[in-house]
C-alpha cells in the first residue's frame, strides 16, 4: 500500500489519542485495499472512524453515538437519501456515487456536505458536541 496511506492512518491515530480517551484501532493492508478502524471514548460520547483506501477512492465514517443515539454521523457511502437530496432523484445515474454528508439527531437528519477530514471532523466535534 502507499507509503501516504500509511501517514494518513498515522497522523489520524496521533490526533485520535491527543483529543480523545481511550483510543483503541485496527490496520487492515492488502495490496488493493487498506482500512483503519478506531473507536475511542470522548466524554459521555463514544467515537467510530473507518477510513479505507480501495479501488482508486477514499471512503470514510465519522461516527459520534451517546448510548445507541447517533449524535452525528459523516460518511461518503452512497446513501439513497443523499444522492435523492443531491440530484432531487435517485436513478440508475448515480447509483453507487459517494456522496459526502452528514447524519444527525438519530440519523433522521440528514444534509449534504462537502469531503470531511479526519482533522476536520475533530475540528467539528470540538464546536458542535457539548461536554458533560
Amino acid at each position: 500500500m502507499d507509503a501516504a496511506i500509511t501517514d494518513a492512518f498515522t497522523n489520524i491515530i496521533t490526533l485520535a489519542e491527543s483529543t480523545f480517551e481511550q483510543v483503541e484501532y485496527v490496520t487492515d493492508f492488502t495490496p488493493k485495499r487498506a482500512i483503519l478502524r478506531l473507536q475511542a471514548k470522548y466524554d459521555v460520547y463514544r467515537i467510530f472512524v473507518t477510513e479505507l483506501f480501495s479501488d482508486e477512492l477514499r471512503k470514510y465514517r465519522y461516527y459520534i453515538l451517546r448510548g445507541d443515539w447517533v449524535e452525528a454521523g459523516f460518511d461518503n457511502e452512497p446513501d439513497p437519501r443523499a444522492i435523492r437530496l443531491k440530484y432531487g432523484q435517485i436513478g440508475a445515474e448515480h447509483a453507487g456515487e459517494h456522496v459526502p454528508h452528514l447524519h444527525q439527531n438519530n440519523k433522521t437528519l440528514l444534509s449534504l456536505t462537502n469531503e470531511i477530514t479526519f482533522a476536520a471532523f475533530v475540528d467539528w466535534l470540538k464546536i458542535n458536541i457539548q461536554l458533560h
